[in-house]
């Protein structure tokens, strides 16, 4: 698949120095975006904040569409650390448990900065390597919830793909419509009411 240069970084830091100003570039456009939104966030605004030329920040990016992308790629790399984390170790006794331990994973994962996660969702850049992070991330991720599912007797659906996939995916449009929100929300009542629901679906 060919790399669009748009929309990937110029400069990939050998050097400390680079890789802290790599950071810092990124960092204030994480803060640029969530202050201003993504029309609003220049490239001459994110250097401001950074504290580097528009000179060298261009010598990092080509363009505001290229660090939005990577900050949506850390995103996911976030996301798969996060879930492989809390499923590292004994799995919960019952496929309530299980459920929770989903849930949980995908708030965690939302709750860093819910306005930058709304931008990096509605307006980052659809570049063809993002979607394929994108779809390989649903696929394997819905295939490891299927084998999971098969453990647990009291899970009674007959199509544990289907299931798996209509979890995921639940889970992942509630959690980013509610915690992307401005209003605030009890997390907790947020998680036990999704739990409760796939318990029920599974279950009944």
């Amino acid at each position: 698949m060919s790399r669009d240069p748009r929309l990937h970084p110029r400069k990939q830091p050998r050097q400390v120095r680079a890789e802290l100003t790599r950071r810092r570039i990124l960092e204030a456009a994480a803060q640029v975006f969530t202050e201003y939104g993504y029309a609003a966030g220049t490239t001459n605004r994110i250097a401001e904040y950074a504290g580097v030329s528009i000179g060298s920040l261009y010598q990092y990016y080509p363009n505001k569409d290229a660090i939005l992308l990577e900050l949506m790629l850390a995103h996911l790399d976030s996301g798969e650390e996060e879930a492989a984390r809390r499923q590292t170790g004994e799995l919960p006794g019952t496929a309530e448990g299980l459920m929770r331990l989903f849930v949980q994973a995908a708030i965690a994962n939302h709750l860093e900065d819910p306005r930058l996660l709304r931008v990096m969702v509605e307006q980052a850049p659809r570049s063809p390597e993002l979607l394929q992070r994108v779809y390989q991330f649903k696929n394997e991720r819905n295939a490891h919830t299927r084998d999971l599912l098969r453990r647990y007797p009291e899970v009674r659906v007959s199509d544990l793909e289907t299931a798996a996939r209509i979890i995921n995916a639940t889970i992942e449009l509630v959690v980013h419509q509610v915690v992307a929100e401005h209003e605030p929300i009890d997390l907790q009542r947020l998680e036990d009411e999704l739990v409760a629901m796939f318990t029920r679906y599974l279950t009944a």
